[in-house]
């Protein structure tokens, strides 16, 4: 009597969960605690396994994955390094900015990342900055909701 049906993580529901991100070591890869909040069903926004781990599940469950590089951002991929001319920079650069494709070559839709840089040239990084390495998903669900059928036309028209 007056117990409030809990919704669970199914398809096309929004799921709210908070997370922290550790290596294979223990040690966080970020400071604190993280959100996201995703339409659960396949979509492609949170990995495969947190979300087959999630399935089912209401809001206050909480669940431990370790899941190896395959299953998250990849192996390292050595060929996704470049040496660019440092002229087709920016004068202010420093080692860690990010750019939207290689300076110079066709656009790939890959965020590179200034590792080193001389006097003519500048060296990125295509990698993700956690690709090939193997990570541990502390995560509780915090809301579970019910998606409109607009928002979950839009979560489709996306994930196509």
């Amino acid at each position: 009597r007056g117990r409030r049906l809990e919704l669970v993580a199914i398809r096309n529901r929004w799921v709210t969960v908070h997370y922290r991100l550790f290596d294979s070591q223990g040690d966080a890869v970020e400071s604190g605690e993280r959100e996201i909040t995703y339409l659960h069903g396949g979509y492609g926004e949170i990995f495969l396994p947190i979300e087959q781990a999630l399935e089912g599940q209401a809001a206050g469950f909480e669940t431990s994955l370790y899941l190896e590089p395959e299953q998250t951002f990849g192996d390292y991929d050595a060929d996704l390094i470049r040496l660019a001319a440092r002229s087709d920079f920016p004068e202010q650069l420093e080692a860690g900015m990010s750019f939207d494709g290689v300076p110079g070559e066709a656009p790939d839709g890959r965020i590179w990342i200034v590792t080193d840089i001389s006097d003519d040239a500048v060296v990125l990084d295509g990698n993700h900055p956690l690709a090939g390495m193997a990570l541990r998903f502390d995560l509780r669900i915090v809301e579970v909701s019910e998606a409109d059928d607009d928002e979950i036309a839009d979560q489709q028209a996306l994930s196509n």
